[in-house]
């Protein structure tokens, strides 16, 4: 591979430096625009052997895994940079679809404040790895700290690596979520038949004060319920589901929507997950809540009852089956929090639909932009989108707006 020095001139969408090299990019992992480096080539991508001459942006990493874990991209970025570049991503996937709605300040996470993490279980001679993915790469860091993760989580993990090491064969996954009920962990592909096994996962819910561990989606062990707690009452999470990442950014993402509703009479909220929207909605309005899990409608409707709030939830799968227009018919507002997929087939029934607000909510910028193109040529208007951003220093980022007509 070649070796030469590069000008780094912008940074791209996933946080690596950019050069121009022939006139084609280079992508250059751990740079920073204004920086010279010494990098070695290999096709389009450029590996970082010295930085010759640093840009007043870069800083000091927070984490001693940075670098090789293939979490954090740009622990190297100061702050106010950093925001501008997390800006820009969504400005630019806005602009692919010739969209020119203003973009506001990112509301940041702040760092030790993830809830939720999946760490890959490794067995080998020297014991049991449990860790996230290399950049890049499928071999694992040992995380030993994250400076994104509660501290909770963190805490957890030398339990993990000595309580399991016996119980994994070669490789398995660990999902850690803390609840408002205390950590939940959710194992996959770990031996839990037998006594034995069984009591080890026992030991192991004691010793980490776990709140729940399960086994392949079977409780061994529940402590005390793993709830997510909001304005209606709490809910009952079932194994390893979706809660937004940061108490911050779901705090931001519930008010957003709560404006957009204000005092509308029947809201329906769709891809409803555990209820993080119908729970936390003005208790005047009605609202019908729709989802695809079964685990998460089970939870939601247990909820929706205890709470004694007008929230009616139905299982459904939007993507095959969206609701259509006639379907529609009665609701004031539409809450749309879909998977990084986006919703096109129920956007498009939205936009000829009479509903006269939509509230989007999206972790993927390029299919926000796609389903918000449907919504303005069908006559509505956006003020604003709101980057949300729960991934502190990656590449990912939540958006949040309001369409109306």
């Amino acid at each position: 591979m070649t070796e030469r020095t590069v000008a780094i001139d912008s940074l791209g969408a996933q946080g690596d430096g950019i050069a121009q090299v022939d006139g084609k990019p280079l992508y250059v992992p751990f740079t920073l625009p204004g920086e010279r480096a010494r990098v070695r080539m290999d096709g389009e991508r450029g590996e970082l052997i010295a930085v010759e001459q640093e840009s007043p942006d870069r800083i000091a990493p927070v984490c001693p895994h940075f670098g090789v874990c293939g979490g954090c991209a740009l622990q190297h970025l100061a702050a106010v940079p950093y925001r501008a570049w997390k800006q820009r991503t969504v400005v630019t996937a806005l602009s692919h679809r010739g969209l020119e709605i203003p973009v506001l300040d990112p509301l940041v996470s702040p760092p030790a404040s993830r809830r939720r993490a999946r760490f890959a279980l490794k067995r080998t001679g020297r014991g049991l790895i449990v860790g996230f993915a290399e950049r890049r790469s499928h071999r694992l860091v040992e995380v030993t700290a994250c400076s994104v993760l509660r501290p909770e989580i963190v805490a957890a993990l030398p339990l993990l690596r000595r309580h399991l090491v016996a119980l994994v064969s070669r490789e398995a996954a660990a999902t850690l979520t803390l609840t408002d009920g205390g950590l939940d962990v959710a194992l996959d592909g770990v031996k839990a038949a037998g006594q034995e096994r069984l009591a080890a996962l026992a030991s192991l819910a004691e010793a980490g004060d776990f709140a729940r561990l399960t086994s392949d989606g079977e409780t061994i062990v529940e402590r005390r319920a793993p709830v997510a707690r909001f304005a209606a009452g709490e809910v009952t999470l079932p194994p390893a589901s979706f809660l937004q990442a940061t108490r911050d950014g779901e705090t931001a993402l519930i008010h957003a929507a709560q404006q957009a509703v204000d005092q509308a009479a029947r809201v329906v909220d769709l891809f409803a997950g555990v209820g993080t929207f119908a729970l936390s909605l003005p208790q005047a309005s009605l609202v019908h809540a729709v989802e695809s899990d079964a685990a998460a409608v089970r939870a939601l409707s247990d909820a929706a009852r205890r709470s004694g709030r007008k929230i009616v939830v139905e299982r459904r799968d939007l993507f095959r089956n969206p609701l259509l227009p006639v379907e529609l018919q009665g609701y004031d507002v539409a809450i749309v929090d879909p998977p990084r997929a986006g919703a096109q087939a129920q956007v498009a029934a939205l936009a000829v639909s009479t509903v006269s607000t939509v509230m989007m909510v999206s972790c993927n910028p390029a299919t926000f932009a796609r389903d918000a193109r449907v919504l303005l040529d069908a006559g509505f208007s956006c003020r604003a989108v709101q980057p949300v951003d729960q991934f502190l220093w990656s590449p990912h980022v939540e958006l949040a707006a309001a369409f109306r007509r």
